[in-house]
């Protein structure tokens, strides 16, 4: 007779395990399904491209602190100077009212009031000599010039004092500038780091042979200098072609986008504004229709400047691991041109 035995239950620890493997399984193959996929050449350039914009911002920005650092301490140097020069000058009349003392006392002691000045506070000599009645001319005269000298120097060495801490504000803001500067920069190396050997010479490649069409186009267009003085500024731009860019750097051998206008424009006799968004208020806003070679170019909303070059091009400093270039504007973002006057 056949027997007629349960079926052995499968033990439960053996089932949970199984379960949990199972489950594991579909969570991969979910997540594998729907892995982010890694980023095309296509991707990493426009993320790359936008970093820099932001660059350039901030560039722009650090470029301001800088020039108003280097104005603030030529400000303090003058003043400090100043008090210098105020420090001996009354340093010399403090002199003169001794030698009159010194007189005085040869003929037979010093005169109340000098005694007075000399020991109190002159501030407050004045009032307290006049109740006495022991002022000649001569003396108040100087005493009173030596007053209004004393008052002077306080007031230049509290305007240096005042100067001295904005200084001290900006180099800090300065340095504060320079670390969002490099903290873009990092994040496009990284990024740029992100794509294969292959990759990142493709996207070279595809760089310099826009590069290379846009010198072209250049050299074939004929356009018409804004100025005598825009001409000569054309030129010279002309002659830092492949230049390295370099951020907060106005030439002869590196540039940033402003820092390159600025020396341009000085080899014409005309000086320039430190950053972009000063460039973009010197003279006249114009359409694109009505540049004309060697104006201005300010794009990216006031960050970036360029100089127009004629047959739809721009002259300028693009951004870090770039060079001095030629590029046509129709690959940026145009805000208006500028007329140097």
């Amino acid at each position: 007779m056949a027997s007629h035995r349960r079926p052995k239950q499968p033990n439960r620890a053996r089932v949970s395990v199984l379960t949990a493997m199972a489950a594991a399984a579909v969570a991969l193959t979910s997540q594998a399904a729907h892995a982010d996929p890694k980023p095309t050449v296509k991707d990493v350039k426009a993320k790359v491209d936008d970093l820099y914009k932001q660059v350039d911002k901030a560039t722009d920005k650090y470029d301001g602190a800088k020039d108003q650092e280097s104005k603030l301490q030529k400000d303090v140097g003058n003043l400090q100077d100043k008090v210098a020069r105020g420090q001996a000058d009354l340093n010399a009349m403090r002199d003169a009212l001794g030698s009159m003392a010194t007189a005085q006392y040869r003929t037979g002691g010093i005169d109340p009031s000098v005694q007075l000045f000399l020991s109190a506070d002159p501030d407050t000599y004045l009032d307290k000599a006049s109740t006495m009645d022991q002022v000649s001319s001569q003396q108040a005269d100087q005493l009173r010039a030596i007053q209004s000298k004393q008052r002077e120097l306080a007031q230049e060495r509290l305007e240096a004092q005042g100067k001295m801490k904005d200084l001290a504000d900006t180099r800090k803001e300065l340095g504060e500038k320079k670390k969002q500067v490099q903290s873009k920069l990092a994040d496009a190396n990284k990024l740029l780091n992100s794509l294969t050997a292959q990759q990142r010479a493709q996207m070279q490649q595809e760089d310099q042979e826009r590069a290379n069409r846009s010198s072209e186009r250049v050299a074939l267009g004929k356009g018409v200098p804004a100025s005598q003085r825009a001409a000569v500024a054309f030129a010279a731009a002309q002659t830092r072609l492949g230049d390295l860019y370099v951020y907060g750097s106005t030439g002869p051998n590196t540039f940033d986008c402003s820092g390159l206008m600025m020396w341009s424009y000085a080899q014409a006799g005309v000086s320039l504004p430190r950053t972009s968004q000063a460039q973009g208020t010197v003279g006249p806003h114009l359409s694109m229709s009505q540049l004309q070679i060697g104006d201005l170019v300010i794009m990216d909303g006031g960050s970036h400047v360029g100089m127009w070059a004629g047959n739809g091009q721009v002259l300028h400093a693009p951004h870090t691991g770039t060079v001095v270039k030629y590029e046509a504007v129709s690959d940026m973002t145009f805000d208006y041109g500028v007329r140097v006057g």
